[in-house]
């Protein structure tokens, strides 16, 4: 998942969205990889935004959110994706 972020922040942005879709859909939910898994889904999401892939985006986040619906609310990444999906809205 670091190298697929990698490729995104340094301009192969396709490339590196498509290895991190790849990552996430082989271990969606293994406990060893749950937090970085949902991290992930949240990396994704900040990812397709600039595209303006909006329906991708709202989806990741919903993963992202989904996953992390038993959280405690004031955790500060949490707040930040909540607040980055509303203005998806």
């Amino acid at each position: 998942m670091e190298a697929a972020l990698f490729e995104v922040n340094s301009g192969n942005r396709e490339q590196g969205l498509a290895d991190a879709a790849a990552a996430i859909k082989l271990a969606p939910h293994r406990d060893t990889q749950q937090m970085a898994g949902s991290l992930g889904r949240l990396g994704l999401a900040r990812a397709y935004a600039p595209q303006g892939d909006t329906t991708k985006t709202k989806a990741t986040y919903q993963d992202f959110l989904a996953l992390w619906k038993d959280a405690d609310p004031d955790t500060p990444i949490l707040q930040q994706a909540k607040a980055e999906y509303a203005k998806l809205l």
